[in-house]
């Protein structure tokens, strides 16, 4: 088995950050032909040059920089690894802080946040809502172990993150018991004209259905869009109109709200993902999260892949 010198790499890296021999010298106290030496050693290992000069800036090659994500994700974990066992005194419990996204059915969150707690250890557990954004922000500053999303990391993100599929389900329609018997006969073309209630535009789930809505030629009266999921099912509870929800939860919102399902929607499905900040998700909560996503609450789904980096 080939191994890596790491102390080589760390003097990379400290090179890479800094910019400049002269200034990782001065950061390591090693004096500047004793670095730079052993930057060589690692290019040579590595069978690839590393740095190139422009003027007096030391700039990373093509290789360099793939090394150099590497690195950073290896020294980024070393310092993670410090922080959780200093932080962590004898008996205390593991804090898991997850963000959740306020588009995420607050019965998803809750099916896919127990198993974390049932893991096997003493953890507690930290949970936020809020944008994707501010939320991505909070994982980058390592304020967050986790963020559960109904949508990947935003093509062109500049937060270095990884999305993780967790599965994905169908969509149903659900109603009070008059309006679901009054819309159910001939559904989905039944919602043609029928009142629905409604995510508000720009979410992932929203996007899908008016897509959808468009392709068949469907035109249901939108009497509410909201942010709050949990708002939008009071109102259908009430029977104010018609509101989709995941088909993975579907025995949860007839319970919770006293609605019925007319039927699932053709062609729409709503993807969920753990968003975190490392390649392979290593935490043991956010490991138990995924794997009872994946075998349970969305064992039907068509597909299940590795991270999506952002």
């Amino acid at each position: 088995m080939e191994w890596l010198n790491y102390h080589h790499l760390l003097y990379f890296w400290a090179a890479a950050r800094a910019g400049s021999v002269t200034r990782a010298s001065q950061e390591l106290n090693l004096t500047q032909p004793t670095l730079s030496g052993q930057i060589r050693t690692l290019e040579r290992r590595l069978g690839h040059p590393l740095f190139s000069r422009q003027g007096r800036r030391l700039v990373l090659t093509e290789a360099g920089q793939l090394v150099f994500r590497y690195a950073d994700e290896i020294f980024g974990l070393g310092r993670e690894l410090l922080e959780t066992v200093k932080g962590r005194p004898a008996g205390q419990a593991l804090r898991f802080r997850v963000g959740v996204v306020d588009a995420v059915p607050k019965a998803v969150a809750y099916r896919l946040l127990v198993p974390a707690l049932e893991c096997g250890g003493d953890v507690k557990l930290v949970a936020v809502e809020g944008k994707l954004s501010s939320l991505i922000g909070e994982l980058a500053l390592h304020r967050l172990d986790l963020v559960l999303s109904d949508a990947p990391l935003p093509a062109g993100s500049a937060v270095r993150a990884f999305s993780h599929l967790l599965g994905e389900s169908g969509v149903d329609f659900f109603g009070a018991a008059a309006l679901a018997r009054r819309f159910r006969p001939g559904f989905p073309g039944s919602l043609d004209g029928a009142p629905v209630l409604l995510p508000t535009e720009g979410t992932s789930l929203r996007d899908a259905l008016q897509g959808w809505f468009e392709r068949r030629g469907l035109k249901p009266k939108v009497v509410g869009e909201f942010e709050d999921g949990a708002l939008l099912k009071a109102f259908g509870q009430s029977g104010r109109g018609l509101f989709p929800a995941p088909s993975a939860i579907r025995s949860e919102i007839r319970r919770q709200f006293d609605v019925q399902s007319l039927g699932r929607v053709p062609e729409v499905t709503e993807r969920f993902f753990a968003l975190s900040a490392e390649r392979r998700l290593r935490h043991p909560a956010v490991v138990a999260l995924s794997e009872s996503a994946r075998n349970r609450l969305f064992a039907g789904s068509r597909s299940q892949g590795g991270p999506e980096r952002g």
